[in-house]
């Protein structure tokens, strides 16, 4: 189960590195939607550091939703998710594996430049460690819940549309919890730990049931 883990994996790095500008639109968009607020607010850190966490996980949201429609649709299109389905491995081990590949390639790069984001609104440093460790704990289940939503929708007509639909109300809980732990972080460090316990456990919720539900989606859309 760990080789087709890795081997699935391996193969949509490999796919994903050969579209290169599908792979940095998310990272781009992300990047021109935190860097015009600034601009277009002014230069009051005051105003700048109370809606900056905000912003930050709103535009990471959305970039999350661009690589969404295409998760599982180039397997479906070329016949590659229907081999997936008669492999002795369990579906969602498979499944699980690709949503890895999506969080690698859309919301890794979201935590990396995050502190050169924090840098813009004039966070403190422990708000921008605590912005990079929501960021962390938060867009994997991005990925995982947006997995559910891609498999739900595939093959259909105005699928990405719908897709937004469904899974832009699950994504409130994990918007909220990010935004509310880096404001509250910008004067007492410690005080974003509730929020913090908050994204742990639905991080953990959203590993042991997102594959599956997604597996199972994905089932009833090729039958």
């Amino acid at each position: 189960m760990l080789d087709s883990f890795i081997c699935i994996l391996a193969r949509d790095l490999r796919l994903a590195l050969r579209r290169r500008t599908e792979v940095f639109t998310a990272l781009l968009f992300f990047i021109i939607v935190v860097s015009l607020f600034p601009l277009g607010i002014g230069n009051d850190q005051a105003i700048l550091r109370q809606l900056g966490p905000g912003v930050v996980w709103v535009a990471a949201l959305l970039a999350a939703m661009l690589a969404l429609e295409r998760l599982f649709a180039a397997d479906y299109e070329d016949g590659s998710l229907e081999q997936l389905l008669l492999t002795p491995q369990p579906l969602a081990w498979l499944v699980f594996a690709k949503i890895i590949a999506h969080w690698l390639l859309t919301g890794l790069p979201l935590v990396i430049i995050a502190p050169l984001i924090a840098m813009q609104y004039h966070l403190s440093a422990s708000a921008t460690h605590t912005l990079m460790l929501t960021l962390l704990l938060g867009s994997p289940i991005l990925s995982l819940i947006g997995a559910i939503g891609a498999a739900l929708t595939l093959g259909l007509r105005g699928g990405g549309i719908l897709l937004s639909l469904l899974i832009l109300p699950l994504y409130i809980p994990v918007l909220v919890y990010g935004a509310k732990a880096v404001s509250v972080s910008s004067t007492v460090a410690s005080a974003g730990q509730p929020y913090f316990l908050l994204l742990g456990a639905e991080l953990l919720l959203a590993l042991l049931l997102a594959p599956l539900a997604a597996a199972a989606a994905l089932r009833i859309a090729l039958e």
